[in-house]
């Protein structure tokens, strides 16, 4: 290595040592005290909370339905025991998005609302099927699932909420 190349090397290296504490946490100043946390510091609002909970609600009830139908795949004796568990598997991976959703809300993060309104909207179609799908019991999950979907959509849309998030209209 050339003295040319190894001398352009050092400044960057003291500068990037000086910077944010040398990547210790603290401030680049030599305070000792540590970075202070980013995050809101007033109350979450009731409407962000109660969009958040109906969210996680959503995502605990697909768990279930999955856990249910991997199990009765295997242990049940349905007509495709394979479409049983790959369905099991299908909806246990849908549940992760408003299981992250919900954490996201319940944390105040501007990005979780986006996957909380899609998940919403999912469930609409959803909601149609099991409402037209007949029986008493279909038809009542269905009524359930479209109010809790459209009760969330409109707290999402909300504008308390949608400040408590960050996200503010757009100056056009």
């Amino acid at each position: 290595m050339s003295s040319k190349q190894s001398a352009s090397k050092t400044p960057r290296k003291s500068a990037a040592r000086k910077g944010a504490g040398a990547g210790t946490g603290r401030p680049a100043g030599g305070q000792g005290a540590p970075a202070r946390p980013a995050g809101p510091t007033d109350p979450r609002p009731a409407r962000l909370t109660a969009a958040a909970a109906l969210s996680g609600l959503e995502g605990v009830a697909l768990v279930a339905s999955g856990i249910y139908l991997l199990v009765m795949g295997l242990l049940g004796k349905p007509d495709s025991p394979q479409q049983a568990e790959t369905g099991g598997l299908t909806v246990l991976a849908l549940a992760a998005l408003p299981l992250v959703a919900a954490r996201g809300l319940w944390l105040r993060r501007r990005w979780s609302r986006g996957p909380a309104m899609i998940t919403q909207i999912m469930a609409l179609p959803v909601a149609w099927t099991l409402a037209n799908a007949g029986g008493a019991l279909m038809i009542a999950a269905g009524v359930v699932l479209a109010l809790v979907a459209v009760g969330t959509l409109a707290l999402l849309v909300n504008p308390t909420a949608t400040e408590a998030l960050g996200i503010t209209p757009r100056d056009v």
